[in-house]
């Protein structure tokens, strides 16, 4: 981290923290987090202790029930372990330590803070769900309809708050990201540069939240880019490509987005 660049400009910032730490806000994120998980209180209390350890983690961050993220789903660990002699223990190392190589380069970071007790939950929770678990179908997808210089564009997040031409919160926090360590190779406010590839025109082009995802985490070593994995989360990588994707459809201009 010491050779990162702080400062962007006179008149930008250094690396920002998440904004707001005040109480309110700490209250608004939690209730924002059960929230979009769709859990009501009942719902959380008839959860398997295993889940519940999960979704207090952060598990869900890489990794779904029936569908892959950044992380294989669930279901397909307990597919793949279903007949396996000590998959219990095998499993809860993995996950207690850390682990690379099975499904993928990404690395599953370690989880230390777990308790002997929650990483056997957690993992007896998992190869639990193998019968009957299917991969998660995905429901009507919203989508936000937008019009630029006479064009139309739709996309399947919102750019701007309701009613307003502010930015959301994801993209806010995706421009500070961007502008804080991409840009020293993707160029200032995405606008590209000699050293790698615009991303504006990498979405134009047709390049998913997924796959920008899966190639941030990776890296590209042949290429000089580093693996981000371990650093940014899924969800700062999807702020990242909700801001590119607002200024490669010229939602979002240079500079400062009005919050």
């Amino acid at each position: 981290m010491q050779d990162m660049p702080y400062v962007v400009s006179a008149k930008r910032f250094s690396v920002l923290p998440r904004r707001g730490t005040g109480w309110a806000v700490r209250m608004g994120r939690v209730l924002l987090w059960v929230c979009t998980l769709g859990l009501t209180l009942p719902a959380i209390a008839a959860m398997p202790p295993g889940e519940k350890v999960a979704r207090g983690s952060n598990c869900f961050s890489c990794h779904a029930v029936g569908h892959t993220v950044v992380g294989p789903a669930f279901v397909a660990v307990a597919q793949r372990f279903a007949h396996q002699p000590g998959a219990q223990a095998v499993l809860v190392h993995a996950v207690k330590f850390g682990h690379v190589g099975t499904w993928g380069k990404i690395p599953m970071p370690p989880h230390p803070d777990l308790t002997e007790q929650q990483l056997n939950e957690v993992v007896s929770w998992v190869l639990s769900i193998r019968s009957g678990a299917k991969p998660a179908v995905a429901a009507g997808v919203k989508t936000y309809h937008y019009t630029v210089n006479g064009q139309a564009v739709t996309l399947d997040f919102p750019v701007f708050r309701t009613g307003t031409k502010k930015v959301t919160p994801t993209v806010f926090r995706g421009y500070e990201l961007f502008n804080s360590y991409c840009f020293r190779c993707h160029g200032e406010d995405a606008t590209g540069s000699e050293y790698a590839p615009d991303l504006r025109q990498s979405v134009l082009n047709g390049m998913t939240e997924a796959q920008m995802t899966q190639i941030a985490m990776e890296g590209r070593k042949a290429k000089g880019m580093p693996a981000w994995a371990g650093f940014f989360s899924p969800h700062d990588l999807k702020a990242i490509y909700e801001y590119v994707a607002g200024r490669a459809h010229h939602l979002v201009g240079q500079g400062d987005p009005p919050e």
